[in-house]
């Protein structure tokens, strides 16, 4: 594939999520910094803002702490960016506050002991960041000691809940004393921990701890004057914000700062611009583009500048990047009426579940409707169209772009069917597509010993079907793929469709025999019935010539093919 140098290319910011770094460094950079003027204008005690991991969250709020920070007074940074346009009202701000910022994305998971260590430890390396409190006259003498344990944790083998529950509460408190200012709360990814707890079995414990720390520092905490959270999953307020009745949340769903993390398709467009590839726009729609945050258009922003920064080859990057451990739980053991949806948004179609933003953990794999709840939340399905009802949000879903639907096609559907490798399928599909009737029988065959249980095959014809079209699904960027549709005298079960008709094309028709000794009466049956309703009629419509015609009867792990190619 041809890798072309991009023209007068400045340099990406892969990986770069330190807004300083960023900007000293020269990397190029989408300015996003009106979202500063909104947060000042809506003037919002504590604003959670929840979108996909990798979508920006780190770098906008570390843009946020070199803005208002106190210690970087006189920065640079801002020079010709769109808040420094919008005038003094807002730019009288710079440089005014004391802020504390605190990530929480890399916090040491396995067991409740662990991870508590970790998050103490960045609490600790906080208090370290303003070590001029412990001499500062603003302070009592028993302040002074209790800011000395925090600095030194390896005292504290036990953590106590109440001590460090309070910490962040007293940071604050604290700065405020010294400066006469109240600070700034910034907190990155304020649910991984949680999220982390509950993949690995300490939920309980976990949640106790974090609702104490969120609710000592935002609660009427008079010492703050606001707070911005990011993270993933917009947790319920039951389990985690008890009590917190000045809480914003702007979810996915939310038209709040909607555009203010990802790419907007102006914004995709100017870089392409700056860049010299204007060329390679309808190639970044196709792959990145697709999300919708309130109705506005976004483009995944890390995957866009993996696109440029790898000369523009295009590639999973952002699904790459990490798995998701909530989705590879829940993939797990769907029902059929989901497993049938799933392939039903692979092959571009939508699907309407009514969506729960406010998650409980605990309640997470309880209906289908928490499954879709978290594929929109975690950037794998995108919303299309919503209206509100008595149980919540009725919400349109469809896959947003085709790097998402590439990961559906592979990871979401073999963990979905419990294969453990894809080769095999592929092999299967490529002696399906060359004719080769007797390999395709061995492989089907093959699949069907190892990996599909007697229980699953004891559901029928409806269950073999449902795994051959959920295999077909596969194959969408060569042929179309259509099941129980109308052809001739009647409904064929799956056919393949060439995009390109001068390739084959594929009718398969399924049957189930009750015992081995039917299996070949089945196949000729099906493989007849192909002929006498005439099947083949839409592919003559779409003059495809050349159609592989396969009848297939299965019972139980057994499989028996017969073919007449035309």
């Amino acid at each position: 594939m041809e890798r072309k140098k991009v023209v007068g290319m400045q340099k990406m910011p892969t990986g770069v999520d330190n807004f300083r770094v960023l900007r000293e460094k020269n990397y190029y950079f989408v300015d996003k910094t009106y979202f500063i003027k909104e947060i000042l204008d809506n003037q919002v005690p504590v604003t959670l803002i929840t979108r996909p991991r990798r979508f920006g969250k780190t770098l906008t709020l570390s843009m946020l702490k070199e803005f208002f920070d106190i210690n970087a007074a006189g920065s640079r940074l801002f020079e010709g960016l769109s808040i420094e346009k919008a005038g003094e009202a807002y730019t009288g701000h710079q440089g005014k506050y004391p802020v504390i910022f605190i990530s929480l994305k890399d916090i040491s998971r396995g067991n409740y002991g662990a991870a508590l260590h970790s998050i103490c430890d960045k609490i600790s390396d906080l208090y370290f960041e303003y070590n001029f409190l412990a001499e500062s006259a603003a302070l009592a003498a028993r302040e002074k000691r209790y800011y000395a344990s925090i600095c030194d944790m390896a005292q504290d083998e036990k953590y106590d809940l109440a001590k460090w529950g309070k910490s962040l509460r007293v940071l604050t408190l604290y700065l405020w004393k010294h400066y006469g200012i109240k600070p700034i709360l910034l907190i990155d990814e304020y649910d991984a921990p949680i999220q982390s707890a509950w993949e690995d079995g300490y939920y309980d414990e976990m949640i106790q701890f974090m609702r104490q720390l969120y609710s000592e520092v935002l609660k009427t905490n008079e010492a703050l004057e606001f707070a911005v959270l990011t993270g993933v999953l917009r947790v319920a307020k039951e389990s985690i914000f008890s009590g917190l009745n000045n809480l914003r949340v702007c979810s996915v769903l939310s038209t709040a700062y909607r555009d203010a993390l990802g790419f907007t398709g102006a914004e995709v467009a100017k870089m392409a611009q700056d860049l010299g590839r204007e060329d390679k726009l309808p190639e970044i729609r196709e792959w990145y583009d697709g999300y919708s945050f309130g109705g506005q258009e976004i483009y995944n922003p890390w995957s866009v500048i993996q696109y440029f920064q790898e000369g523009c080859i295009p590639a999973p990057y952002w699904v790459n990047t990490s798995a998701n451990g909530i989705i590879r739980q829940m993939v797990h053991g769907l029902s059929r009426k989901t497993e049938s949806e799933l392939q039903q948004l692979m092959q571009g179609e939508s699907v309407c579940k009514t969506v729960h933003e406010n998650i409980i953990y605990n309640d997470i794999g309880q209906n289908s409707d928490d499954f879709y709840t978290m594929l929109l939340i975690t950037g794998y399905l995108k919303a299309v169209d919503s209206r509100a009802n008595a149980f919540g949000e009725t919400v349109a879903l469809r896959i947003p772009n085709k790097e998402i639907l590439n990961l559906f096609r592979v990871e979401i559907l073999r963990s979905m069917a419990g294969y453990r490798s894809i080769s095999d399928i592929s092999d299967m599909l490529n002696s399906m597509l060359a004719g080769e009737a007797e390999r395709f029988e061995m492989n089907l065959e093959l699949i069907l010993r190892n990996y599909v249980s007697y229980h699953d095959a004891a559901n029928g014809e409806s269950f073999y079907h449902g795994m051959m079209l959920g295999f077909c699904v596969l194959l969408q960027d060569t042929h179309i793929v259509k099941s129980n549709r109308e052809s001739g005298y009647g409904r064929f079960d799956l056919a393949l469709i060439p995009k390109d008709n001068r390739q084959y094309g594929v009718i398969l028709e399924f049957k189930r025999a009750d015992d081995e000794a039917q299996l070949e009466a089945k196949a000729m049956e099906a493989l007849k019935q192909i002929e006498e309703l005439a099947y083949g009629s839409e592919f003559e419509q779409r003059q495809i010539s050349k159609v592989w015609k396969y009848g297939i009867a299965f019972c139980g792990k057994k499989v028996c093919l017969r073919t007449d190619d035309v």
